[in-house]
């Protein structure tokens, strides 16, 4: 298996793939059986870290050639072979989750963030799907809260989280976010009196971390402060002049 994500990724993929690559004929979240530099492979379009991207599943004979190939083809566009730590930074960074830190068998997909997985709009039934609906009409208790540290200083997790000054909860995530130049971290909130914790409850509160003794002001979002319109997984990059601010080197 090879993931393969960058700005210019399809420009690099259609040298070697035989299938119309764009948007219309290959959408996000979609697969097919392709030619890779000569080898039948299965290509997904997916993104793990919040820019176009492919996951391209080759036959264990035809690993090489198609690595070759993608390498050749990527030379010319600065293409390079990147690990988890990166992947982990720029994860963050888009706001994606990861299991065993950001969710837990106890979070549910609202305090997750992630109702859109969750078909309530629909009359299907599923596994907890009342518990979801009286969880969304009684309001959350606790939510995931996506925070920005100004100043450069590592955090790993577990951090306390304060509210005005009361502490709320703890980073269950963090990491260095390169693109905005700023730590990141993710960690679930409630209210100190035990209500709900709704929209306003995180815009209205003033918020900071607690690192090893120290306090560091943090700025709460209710959706990653990157691409929060989710435009760079469906190949749409902002301007030339607008990449001097946002593109990702």
């Amino acid at each position: 298996m090879r993931l393969l994500m960058l700005m210019r990724l399809r420009e690099l993929l259609q040298e070697i793939v035989d299938a119309d690559l764009s948007n219309e004929a290959f959408p996000f979240s979609t697969h097919r059986v392709v030619n890779a530099a000569g080898h039948k492979v299965r290509a997904m379009r997916l993104s793990f870290v919040g820019e176009l991207g492919w996951e391209l599943h080759i036959p264990r004979d035809a690993c090489v050639s198609v690595y070759r190939a993608v390498m050749a083809a990527g030379a010319k566009h600065g293409v390079c072979n990147a690990g988890y730590r990166a992947i982990d930074s720029l994860s963050i960074e888009k706001g994606y989750r990861h299991w065993h830190a950001d969710l837990r068998p106890d979070d549910t997909p609202l305090e997750a963030g992630l109702a859109f997985t969750c078909k309530l709009k629909s009359q299907i039934d599923f596994l907890g799907r009342r518990v979801l609906e009286s969880q969304k009409a009684e309001g959350l208790r606790r939510r995931i809260v996506c925070f920005t540290i100004d100043e450069k200083v590592p955090m790993f997790g577990l951090e306390a989280i304060f509210r005005n000054g009361v502490p709320v909860g703890h980073m269950r995530r963090s990491d260095y976010g390169f693109t905005i130049d700023k730590q990141i971290g993710y960690g679930y909130i409630r209210h100190p009196e035990g209500g709900v914790v709704s929209p306003e409850f995180v815009r209205s509160g003033e918020f900071s971390v607690e690192r090893m003794g120290e306090v560091y002001r943090a700025t709460a979002h209710l959706k990653s402060p990157f691409d929060p319109q989710n435009k760079r997984v469906k190949g749409i990059y902002p301007t030339p002049q607008e990449q001097l601010h946002t593109a990702r080197v």
